[in-house]
């Protein structure tokens, strides 16, 4: 189905305009995520997870990290988790062969995640992720995140990945829906964190934890709603038993 064209508005006849280049990337970028929209039908499962153990670990973790010159994120355990995940349910680690008639699932965990830069969003990928640590993980993400800010990321740096996290929560907002990068066939979206009363049956009042906003984003054509709610609720599982994670 061909999409209508934009009419084109001379909106200077109803006052002062500026007219601005758009970035290189922000062209690009845009006709990709144009096409996904309207490749992928998009469903986007919601749900979230309790980190407060996990942000006490993360935090207790600072000084080992510091003293090997990485900045232990948050992101760094959500890629463990999410190749976890990704073990668990394969047909997320996977995409469509061009004709549509094939699943290929790959046997490789190379996660990219979203960066926001100057000049636009890019995507640089962690390859391996199921073979390193925590610290290797945090360590990669900062090199990446400092080559995209610089403008140095060469174009495999942004090739192979299988699965992708977009994080918003340095910045704010409570849910999003993220477009897949297609051929991937799911994409993780990540909130700012907050403080949410949770009812402890044990001691029958309602504890204070701290509580992460997910969106999952997938292809329809490929996974189902059971599945989508599944695999958030084995990201919940993860994140909230530091433990689990980080066997």
């Amino acid at each position: 189905m061909n999409v209508l064209a934009m009419p084109a508005i001379d909106f200077s006849q109803f006052g002062p305009v500026e007219s601005h280049p758009l970035p290189r990337i922000k062209k690009i970028s845009g006709a990709n995520l144009h096409r996904n929209w309207v490749t992928a039908p998009h469903v986007t499962q919601f749900d979230s997870a309790d980190i407060t153990d996990l942000e006490d670990f993360r935090k207790s973790m600072q000084d080992e990290a510091g003293k090997r010159g990485v900045k232990l994120t948050m992101l760094a355990f959500l890629m463990k988790a999410v190749v976890n995940a990704l073990r668990a349910y394969p047909n997320f680690n996977a995409s469509l062969s061009p004709a549509g008639d094939e699943l290929i699932v790959k046997q490789y965990y190379h996660i990219g995640f979203a960066c926001d830069t100057p000049d636009g969003l890019v995507v640089p990928v962690l390859r391996d992720v199921n073979q390193k640590d925590v610290l290797d993980i945090a360590r990669d993400l900062g090199e990446l995140s400092a080559k995209a800010r610089e403008r140095k990321l060469k174009i495999e740096e942004m090739q192979g990945g299988c699965f992708t996290i977009s994080s918003l929560g340095g910045i704010g907002g409570t849910a999003f829906t993220p477009i897949i990068n297609c051929p991937e066939v799911a994409i993780l979206g990540v909130s700012r964190s907050s403080i949410e009363p949770v009812w402890n049956p044990q001691t029958k009042v309602f504890d204070p934890r701290l509580t992460l906003p997910l969106s999952l984003s997938y292809d329809h054509r490929v996974i189902d709603g059971a599945d989508g709610a599944r695999f958030t609720s084995h990201l919940r599982m993860m994140l909230s038993d530091v433990r689990r994670l980080l066997l």
